[in-house]
């Protein structure tokens, strides 16, 4: 009796979840990608609490009086590969190496996740989204297990590598989406401009013509505004001058090169302008030289947000336009084909109907042109599933780009202060995230430069 009540228990439960996805993430018949976006946020809060509470929860073995089977083989796990840090000397940076294992658990399993739903979503679309609930489940159990997983070798030093080579990758990604995210902004808001004028006559789209300027002015100012704040307040070293320095003069070129021709356009120049000055003040906020960094020693939960915000755009932005890509892929081609009353081979002088014209509109018979997709009954599927392991690609590259964020590029460093003693920073202080965001700035007005240029040097080729 106890193990049918059991089965049924567990048949009600497993129903109800399956129900519960359909109802907050649509149906099995669509792509997955809401659930896949939501793995994801769960990876990120799940990497988030074990660095900032299980982490530090271990490390105070308070795990002894309630699991004290567990706890010394889970202190053990949490703590292998760090160990040489112990000394006093380093002491902070054993904590931070315990929490960069610890953000490396849920990311690590994202990351294989993803990668292991893009070779299957290329094979086979579909299964992207199928068996949602079982494949939670089975994460979150994978989860729960990586509380035993040793630190070393797979995180370190394997993972370690790996996630800053996918990081790396996914930095250069983010600046593409985020410069093509700028130009359609500004092409929409044109196309709706020409759209009123062309529906209500000349001068109705001005207002989107000014909202463009009063957009790309706000921008300009707010940069420059950071600009100031970032000299005023981060300058006080060399490293911090350059890329400071450096933020302003290319925002001053980039503009000029973009005004100077025809390619570009402002709000594109302005969007672009306000999130190299973003990535100046992440850049220098991650300075371990106290001298010049006045937020060292406190956890920098605007730039980590800020830096999660913009992902998430880059990740919204990416979902979207590939969705919008499948509307042109050659799988999907349309075909047009002539409607009429008439075939055009039954036509002749005595067959024809003389009233047709006469008719109300709404009445005559439908002629035109409608088109036809190649595979009618499965085109709605294909459009919307076969570019889904290209967003799996992109979100375990965001994973490894999460877990490089948090923990500085895996690099440890130890903090000066003012006074050249040591001091616990946030994990993400240390000279290789600082030069990594600085590089990833540069790639950023690299390739927006390319876009204004590129058309000047090779007139004959189209880059639109």
């Amino acid at each position: 009796m106890g193990q049918v009540l059991a089965i049924a228990a567990t048949y009600c439960c497993c129903s109800a979840t399956n129900s519960l996805f359909q109802k907050c993430l649509g149906s099995t018949t669509s792509s997955g990608r809401k659930r896949s976006v939501l793995l994801l946020y769960i990876t990120i809060t799940a990497a988030l609490v074990n660095q900032y509470v299980v982490a530090p929860y271990i490390l105070e073995r308070k795990l002894l009086f309630k699991l004290p089977f567990l706890s010394t083989w889970i202190y053990n796990s949490w703590t292998s590969g760090c160990n040489h840090l112990v000394d006093n000397e380093t002491v902070d940076l054993f904590g931070s190496c315990v929490g960069n294992a610890a953000v490396y658990r849920p990311t690590l399993l994202a990351t294989v996740f993803f990668f292991i739903s893009a070779a299957v979503s290329k094979a086979n679309p579909q299964l992207n989204s199928e068996a949602w609930p079982e494949k939670f489940i089975l994460f979150l159990l994978a989860l729960a297990l990586t509380t035993i997983l040793p630190n070393a070798p797979l995180l370190f030093p394997v993972y370690l590598i790996a996630m800053r080579m996918f990081a790396g990758i996914f930095v250069i990604v983010q600046q593409v989406i985020l410069i093509d995210l700028a130009y359609n902004w500004n092409d929409n808001w044109l196309d709706n401009a020409n759209e009123c004028d062309m529906l209500n006559g000349y001068g109705s789209g001005a207002k989107w013509l000014k909202a463009i300027i009063m957009v790309s002015l706000l921008f300009y100012i707010g940069s420059f505004v950071a600009i100031g704040f970032l000299y005023n307040d981060y300058s006080g070293c060399t490293e911090n001058s350059v890329i400071i320095t450096m933020t302003l003069i290319n925002i001053l070129v980039v503009t000029i090169i973009q005004l100077s021709g025809t390619e570009g356009s402002l709000m594109t120049s302005a969007v672009v302008s306000a999130y190299t000055a973003y990535l100046a003040f992440a850049a220098v906020s991650k300075n371990p030289n106290g001298e010049c960094n006045p937020s060292l020693g406190s956890n920098n939960v605007w730039s980590i947000a800020a830096g999660l915000i913009l992902t998430s755009i880059s990740l919204a932005w990416t979902g979207w336009s590939w969705t919008a890509e499948q509307r042109l892929n050659t799988e999907g081609v349309q075909k047009a084909r002539s409607v009429s009353p008439n075939h055009v081979n039954n036509q002749n002088p005595e067959n024809l109907n003389l009233d047709v014209p006469f008719l109300d509109p709404d009445d005559q018979p439908t002629t035109g042109v409608v088109m036809e997709s190649d595979e009618v009954e499965t085109s709605t599927e294909k459009k919307s599933g076969s570019g889904i392991w290209k967003l799996n690609i992109i979100l375990a590259l965001i994973s490894c780009w999460v877990a490089a964020s948090l923990t500085g590029w895996g690099a440890l460093q130890q903090a000066s202060g003012i006074d050249g003693t040591h001091s616990a920073a946030n994990p993400e202080v240390s000279k290789v995230n600082m030069w990594m965001i600085t590089l990833s700035q540069w790639v950023a007005l690299a390739l927006y430069t390319w876009t204004l240029v590129a058309p000047r040097i090779f007139p004959d080729r189209d880059f639109s």
